[in-house]
């Protein structure tokens, strides 16, 4: 059983990291249901990622909060899709290099930190990134759309993003505390 939980959790993050430059309301609510998912997958009794009941509240609201922000943002805005794709390989190449936080500290809370705020230097750096592109010269640093763009596209990257990094932060710290 546990295996299946496992599969559909990858499946639902995969659908999340898709969802993103089209179907941007769906992706916190898919990376969100991956992590509650695996979070009952359970080998010899324990939990293989034992995400605390506190965690899973927290993120649930916080997923929903995005997603009222997304719904509330301009129709133009929310259907904008530029960008999205230097936005999320940053936010994972972000959170690749957040979780490397396992060398500065063994604390958890600190780990966590770490890994969402290198996750949303990722997203600023993708945003940069495309902003010097041809395609992003409308949402340039100097156009005076960059900030409004970053928050309303660069948001809900960092929320599923992020849930992905929470669970890869407690599997590693299970691995290397074990």
């Amino acid at each position: 059983m546990e295996i299946f939980l496992i599969i559909v959790s990858v499946l639902l993050w995969l659908g999340a990291l898709v969802a993103l430059p089209k179907r941007i309301l769906l992706a916190p609510a898919l990376s969100y249901c991956a992590m509650l998912i695996i979070s009952f997958a359970k080998s010899g009794g324990y939990p293989i990622v034992p995400v605390s009941n506190g965690l899973t509240i927290s993120w649930l609201a916080i997923s929903l909060v995005v997603m009222l922000i997304i719904l509330l943002q301009n129709p133009a805005i929310r259907q904008q899709s530029r960008g999205v794709g230097y936005m999320t390989v940053g936010a994972l190449a972000g959170m690749a290099v957040g979780l490397a936080g396992f060398t500065f500290s063994t604390s958890l809370q600190l780990l966590y930190a770490i890994m969402i705020l290198a996750t949303a230097g990722g997203i600023i750096l993708g945003m940069l990134l495309f902003a010097n592109t041809p395609d992003g010269r409308a949402v340039s640093p100097s156009s005076g759309n960059f900030l409004k763009y970053l928050l309303a596209k660069g948001f809900p990257i960092l929320i599923t993003v992020a849930q992905i990094g929470i669970v890869a932060v407690i599997l590693i710290a299970g691995h290397l505390m074990a």
